[in-house]
């Protein structure tokens, strides 16, 4: 994993499994598709790679938030398709929580403060 910009890596690593969760609520994806669209939706300043990725799919998977099944493509290839379970909607509600609180005490901490 690795960031442009001003955005430092312990943000974006605490942030990738409510993005992930996020973006499963919409439809299933498979990884390099996950990664272009956090790449589009921060505007080129969050760029994953696959060794950071796949290794939190597998942890969420192994917590049971999400399933994958393959897909066979129209090349014969195979692409790994990912999809959020129930308890991944119940997870991303607690991490939606989590970081509404936290936005919220520093908008509130931040407020008038010229930075």
């Amino acid at each position: 994993m690795y960031i442009v910009g001003m955005i430092e890596k312990e943000l974006v690593a605490a942030s990738t499994e409510p993005l992930i969760l996020s973006l499963l609520t919409k439809e299933e994806s498979y990884g390099y598709e996950l990664i272009q669209e956090v790449k589009r939706l921060s505007g080129d300043k969050i760029k994953w790679t696959d060794g950071m990725l796949y290794p939190v799919l597998h942890r969420m998977e192994d917590n049971g938030w999400i399933k994958s099944r393959w897909v066979e493509m129209e090349n014969g290839r195979k692409r790994k398709y990912y999809s959020i379970k129930k308890s991944g909607l119940q997870a991303l509600q607690e991490k939606r929580e989590s970081w509404t609180m936290i936005s919220s005490v520093l908008g509130g901490l931040w407020k008038g403060q010229n930075v």
